[in-house]
């Protein structure tokens, strides 16, 4: 799959992950012109079986994503509308089309992001911050408005109602340990240790099945929003996905017919088996 042709940011293929880097004037605004680039990745992305993982960062030392563009927030109507007659805005769109590609995505976060660029990271699958770089807002409230590019839906998801209802009303920023405290990024690490973190994490990954990588995901997103009854069945229907594209029952059958999983060694050791058996097509 070709990846080339953006406006807005830079990308580099290597072993099954994909790095996207931001690059867009001085402080990678989230306009136009960034939605329809995340949009035409998107849809690249769903096409693809060969890239496993993104990551997502920033060529600029200060900024990860900026807010989204007031260009186009000035000429929000005033007019209040129905539940019937409201449809998703762009960014909650665009967001939410990448938070369903196959791919498990990061955001490696060096430096602010605010707004609808925070909403931006949540809408992907795992999320590690720098101390001391990376700091979030949700400043909307301030504004008269409300974080609509997903934030007011995904940090509840993410947080709990408290500190969600927090992190909008207060509209101040937040600092990597706070994040990792309040459970809006996976991870807070020094800024000499994020670069080989995330790289291991993504390389790690990439050598999975497609397919499984896919169907992990899928059945996680699908639980959040469902009764344990349905959400043990969208396991259940996720599994076979998986099954029917990857080498899983082999892998199975010669564990079994060896009698690996009986081997104390191996049962010590199943953080370097798991990546040998990826030999096993």
């Amino acid at each position: 799959m070709k990846y080339s042709g953006f406006q807005t940011f830079k990308t580099q293929q290597r072993d099954g992950v994909l790095t996207v880097t931001f690059d867009f004037g001085t402080v990678n605004v989230q306009g136009q012109e960034m939605l329809a680039d995340l949009n035409s990745l998107a849809m690249r992305l769903e096409r693809d079986r060969n890239t496993k993982v993104v990551v997502f960062q920033s060529a600029n030392p200060e900024v990860w994503v900026c807010h989204y563009d007031t260009e186009l927030l000035k000429d929000m109507s005033t007019e209040a509308v129905s539940r019937d007659e409201v449809a998703l805005l762009d960014l909650q769109s665009v967001c939410e089309r990448i938070s369903k590609v196959p791919q498990a995505t990061i955001a490696k976060l060096e430096g602010f992001a605010r707004g609808g660029g925070h909403e931006l990271a949540l809408a992907l699958d795992m999320r590690f911050a720098a101390r001391g770089k990376f700091k979030f807002m949700q400043m909307e409230v301030g504004m008269g408005i409300l974080p609509c590019g997903g934030g007011a839906s995904r940090m509840a998801r993410q947080t709990g109602l408290g500190r969600a209802l927090e992190i909008i009303l207060s509209a101040r920023d937040f600092d990597a340990d706070e994040a990792e405290a309040y459970g809006t990024i996976n991870k807070a690490l020094e800024p000499d240790q994020i670069g080989e973190y995330v790289d291991t994490l993504a390389k790690r990954i990439a050598k999975f099945p497609a397919e499984s990588i896919n169907a992990c995901k899928q059945a996680v997103y699908e639980s959040i929003d469902k009764p344990i009854d349905e959400a043990l069945k969208a396991e259940a229907y996720w599994l076979y996905q998986a099954t029917s594209k990857t080498p899983a029952v082999k892998r199975f059958s010669i564990a079994d017919e060896q009698g690996l999983e009986h081997d104390m060694e191996n049962q010590r050791n199943w953080n370097e088996l798991v990546m040998n058996v990826q030999d096993i097509k």
